[in-house]
Formats: C-alpha cells, sequence, structure tokens
C-alpha cells in the first residue's frame, strides 16, 4: 500500500510538474517570495487540463541501478487525474472527485477518499495546487523559496505524520521567465529520491470523460 500511496502522491503533483527542462544554478534564499507566489497563483488558474507522457527515475541506495519507467499523465479541473505507468510494467491510478481507483494488472480496488486519512490529505493537496495556493498551506508545509539567475526552487518539508512517514522533502524546480516547472524531486527519509521529467506537454486540451470513469 505505501508503494501505491507514493505513486498517488506523485501523480497529484504532476499538473503543476510538466517540463523536461532542467534548472540549475547557486540559489541564495528568495527576495520577494510573496510576488512567486502571485505569479504561480496567476498561472495555476489559467490551467484547465494537462496532458502528457512522463519519464521517472527511482534512486535507491540498495540498488546499484536506478530503476526508470515511462507513462501517461492526464488531469483536468476539478480533482480529475489518471497517472498510468505503461513500460516496463502496467499500473494505474485514477482520482474522481474523492474516489480512487488502483489497477495493478489484473487486481483492482476502488477507494472512497473520505474513508482515508491519507488519501483525504493528498485530496487536500490537490485542491491546494490546483486553486494555486499549495505553498499557503502552513499546517502541512514548511516551506522555503530560493532563487538563482534563470530558475526558483521550492522547498516543501511535510508536517503532518502521515506524510513524513514517506517523505522528507519535496523540491520543485521553476523556470524564472514562465513560473513552469522544470524538476520535480521527492526525498524520502531513507535518502531515496525520485525524479520526474515529462514529454509532449499539452495545457487545457480536450480530454474525453471516459479517461477519469471508476466503475
Amino acid at each position: 500500500m505505501r508503494m501505491k500511496i507514493r505513486s498517488l502522491l506523485t501523480g497529484i503533483l504532476m499538473f503543476s510538474v510538466l517540463s523536461s527542462s532542467w534548472c540549475q544554478g547557486n540559489y541564495a534564499e528568495m527576495k520577494n517570495p510573496a510576488l512567486f507566489r502571485e505569479k504561480f497563483t496567476a498561472s495555476a488558474q489559467k490551467i484547465n487540463t494537462i496532458e502528457a507522457g512522463f519519464i521517472q527515475e527511482k534512486n535507491m541506495s540498495v540498488l546499484s541501478e536506478k530503476i526508470i519507467t515511462k507513462g501517461h499523465f492526464l488531469f483536468r479541473k476539478e480533482n480529475m487525474l489518471r497517472w498510468e505507468y505503461t513500460d516496463p510494467f502496467r499500473y494505474l491510478i485514477i482520482l474522481n472527485n474523492g474516489k480512487i481507483l488502483i489497477r495493478d494488472d489484473e487486481k483492482q480496488n476502488t477507494l472512497d477518499v473520505r474513508n482515508n486519512k491519507m488519501f483525504a490529505e493528498i485530496n487536500a493537496i490537490i485542491i491546494g495546487s490546483v486553486q494555486g495556493n499549495l505553498f499557503n498551506d502552513e499546517k502541512k508545509f514548511s516551506t522555503s523559496f530560493f532563487e538563482a539567475k534563470s530558475s526558483y526552487l521550492v522547498k516543501l518539508k511535510p508536517l503532518t505524520p502521515n506524510m513524513k512517514e514517506f517523505l522528507k522533502e519535496i523540491w520543485i524546480f521553476f523556470d524564472a521567465v514562465d513560473i513552469s516547472v522544470a524538476r520535480l524531486e521527492m526525498h524520502e527519509p531513507s535518502g531515496d529520491y525520485t525524479k520526474i521529467d515529462f514529454t509532449g506537454k499539452k495545457i487545457n486540451a480536450v480530454i474525453p470523460d471516459e479517461k477519469f470513469l471508476i466503475p
């Protein structure tokens, strides 16, 4: 179940993390976080749908080689998400208005967010990200802002016990020109971490209802 929760959290954060570029630089503490928040909010409010391919790289201390997986990602307001691994295995997560479908090969489970505290917290992250106020939730995250010449870095440290169990920090790198996210890194308490890159990003394209159907 922990693997499923981590995969779901990855997908939930994806709708604001969609670029294949990588920001680099020497980061210093951000001089005007309030202005950055305003720009991020304005950008998030313009997004209704996102479609993209993705490449996920998992780095684990117990393995000498990185674990590379590929798949497809869909998002649509409000609270509709499809996060599908296609290579080297098939694994599907759909979130639709409080219900979650998890399909692993032939096995399938349907959950209600209201009956699971962890998934309820994840659902709250979805709403906060869509509305552009993800960085304002001081009860769930301790947030630090940094900047370099051509990019920004926001570090989110979970404060709730459930999140802290499997996430130490979330690092989000933004392009300074358009405030689009250039990279996501999820750091775990064990020292393991995950990086995500995306391809073929489409913003506000039409996505059929059946992509988010939960039987």
